[in-house]
């Protein structure tokens, strides 16, 4: 619904995925104060019943826009390609295999950093902010700030990639994830706490990226199955990595975890080289 094209897709993909991070942010707070407030089983079921109330409120205010819809696909009628624009094409349609490899592969390791980052967090801040977090909701909101302020970083994202382009964000994005990623590991505390708020940025601020590509080289007719398969990869990744964090914690702790996402940040920043300076725009 949202990349439609239009020069400012970036900045659009980049709120919507603001309003997303914020409720990752908002589920830490609520989450500390109902454990607190009426036990851990009140986490589970208000939430839920909430988003059940959403959704049937959705759907009773979309109904008459959610008729299906047929679109005729009919082909191009033109003059059969000389041996020149055979060639064009075919040096497009390789640009493109590189392009869509590099997404898909970054959408893969990219979602062991959001889901390392964000599942992990409040229990990373449980046990390393001891000297300034007493309670499931001290944490909670701890969680929520470092959460609520790197959201923004998509806001910031979003503009660049409409004015630069995607290949020189994301490597600016990757290296500062690598960056902190390698830091943060020892650390307690206040310097914790930054060093995760510095991370965080990196990590909420490559979402909008893969999107934003997605939306650019992908025709119409075909951008939701190609977005439809991006949340396959995406998903598929986040189940493996949820016992990964678990396994990896209890053996080495949170530093080995760390190690192993700034190894998936400089994977992606390799990738990312391989990335054309300018996308082609759909035929």
């Amino acid at each position: 619904m949202i990349a439609k094209g239009g020069n400012k897709m970036g900045l659009d993909i980049a709120v919507n995925g603001v309003w997303g991070n914020m409720g990752v942010g908002f589920a830490a707070l609520l989450t500390g104060f109902l454990i607190d407030t009426l036990g851990w089983r009140s986490a589970f079921w208000i939430p839920g019943l909430v988003s059940v109330a959403v959704g049937l409120a959705y759907i009773h205010g979309y109904r008459h826009k959610m008729a299906p819809k047929f679109i005729s696909l009919k082909p191009a009628m033109s003059d059969k390609p000389g041996h020149d624009s055979t060639d064009v094409a075919r040096q497009r349609r390789l640009l493109l295999i590189r392009i869509s490899a590099v997404i898909f592969f970054t959408t893969a390791v990219s979602s062991i950093i959001f889901q390392g980052t964000t599942f992990a967090l409040p229990k990373v801040f449980a046990e390393r902010l001891t000297g300034i977090a007493g309670s499931a909701t001290m944490i909670g909101w701890l969680t929520f700030v470092v959460f609520a302020v790197a959201s923004f970083a998509q806001i910031v994202v979003g503009r660049l990639l409409d004015r630069y382009g995607p290949k020189m964000v994301f490597i600016a994005v990757t290296l500062i994830q690598l960056t902190f990623f390698t830091i943060v590991p020892g650390t307690f505390d206040w310097v914790a706490l930054l060093l995760s708020l510095g991370f965080m940025l990196g990590a909420f601020g490559q979402i909008p990226i893969n999107d934003y590509m997605i939306g650019k080289i992908a025709k119409s007719e075909l951008r939701a199955s190609v977005y439809g398969a991006r949340y396959i990869v995406s998903f598929i990744v986040w189940a493996t990595v949820v016992p990964m964090i678990a396994w990896v914690h209890l053996n080495w702790g949170f530093d080995a975890l760390f190690y192993i996402l700034a190894a998936s940040a400089s994977a992606i920043f390799i990738a990312v080289l391989t990335l054309p300076r300018h996308l082609p725009e759909p035929a």
